[in-house]
């Protein structure tokens, strides 16, 4: 997972949830500034992934997590959650993915700033 020194210029950590919310080898949905994303816990690890499928926009919160394997309920696309590469079809484009940071018991998700001066 990325340190904070290794983001892009212009992102921030933002506090997504609770590390006790997420169970291992399970899902969780959160609505940060307006963008849906999936938290996946697997393998003592947090990743962070849009909630849309690639595809057709399926929820991917309704999917399947077997290891890093995310499977979309749709069209059963399959993603790896660590990069959001396309596993398998339909989907051709890979997931949006994020740096996440955990801190004690608070999981906290790297997003561009909505403002340029934020978080200065």
């Amino acid at each position: 997972m990325p340190r904070s020194d290794d983001l892009p210029d212009g992102h921030r950590f933002i506090p997504a949830a609770r590390l006790s919310d997420i169970p291992p080898g399970g899902l969780r949905r959160v609505a940060i500034e307006g963008r849906l994303i999936l938290l996946a816990s697997v393998a003592g690890g947090v990743f962070a992934v849009d909630d849309d499928c690639t595809h057709i926009s399926g929820p991917l919160d309704r999917g399947e997590l077997d290891g890093y394997t995310l499977t979309c309920p749709v069209h059963l696309a399959r993603f790896d959650v660590r990069d959001g590469s396309v596993l398998r079809g339909p989907a051709r484009d890979p997931l949006p993915t994020y740096p996440v940071r955990v801190e004690g018991d608070q999981v906290l998700v790297a997003l561009p700033d909505s403002d340029p001066g934020a978080g200065r």
